[in-house]
């Protein structure tokens, strides 16, 4: 049912890179690379929490497994910027128990930074909001009964809805656009 990746992200799917992701810094160099563009580790170091050299380290692992790479120079040629290769990252869940486990540690980094977001994001942002903004921001716990093909086709529309406005370039933003964060999160509870 699923139309494949509308989204752009790349499909991480090899135990090892998923490994390499789920360290604090890895991750959160790569999402910083994806929402604000080509840095330096000099210029990712403030938000990361790791030294230049720490950080430098850190983007040359990525880029050994294809999540990063050199971008154009900037105006000092003698800087190495870097850029993610993709937006965003999805990862497929391998069958064996070792790639179970590499997808589990991921899973736990990932929801460890998405915690800490929706708490920097309750008590930093949400507060210093327009009341137009902040009666858009929404927050659910939806539970539904759903077979794996149908959660398949959920997930599909949704990405099918957010696909024109995760893809569309920075001259076709609207006036008065903000950056928005959607936390998916699809969690099949075991059998009764």
């Amino acid at each position: 049912m699923a139309s494949g990746n509308r989204l752009g992200d790349i499909e991480i799917t090899d135990p090892k890179t998923m490994r390499a992701l789920a360290h604090p810094v890895r991750l959160a160099v790569l999402e910083r690379l994806q929402r604000h563009g080509p840095a330096t580790a000099t210029q990712l170091s403030p938000h990361v929490g790791a030294t230049p050299s720490v950080t430098s380290w850190h983007l040359r692992h990525l880029a050994g497994f294809g999540l990063v790479r050199d971008a154009e120079s900037g105006s000092d040629r003698r800087e190495r910027r870097w850029e993610a290769v993709a937006r965003g990252f999805r990862i497929e869940v391998p069958e064996d128990e070792d790639g179970a486990s590499a997808a589990r540690a991921l899973g736990w980094e990932m929801f460890a930074r998405g915690a800490q977001q929706a708490e920097r994001w309750a008590t930093e942002t949400e507060p210093e909001l327009e009341p137009d903004w902040r009666r858009l921001a929404g927050l659910a716990n939806t539970r539904v009964v759903v077979s794996a093909e149908e959660l398949a086709a959920i997930q599909d529309a949704m990405e099918a809805v957010l696909a024109p406005y995760v893809m569309r370039g920075a001259d076709e933003r609207p006036p008065g656009y903000r950056d928005v964060r959607f936390l998916r999160y699809s969690l099949p509870e075991a059998e009764a």
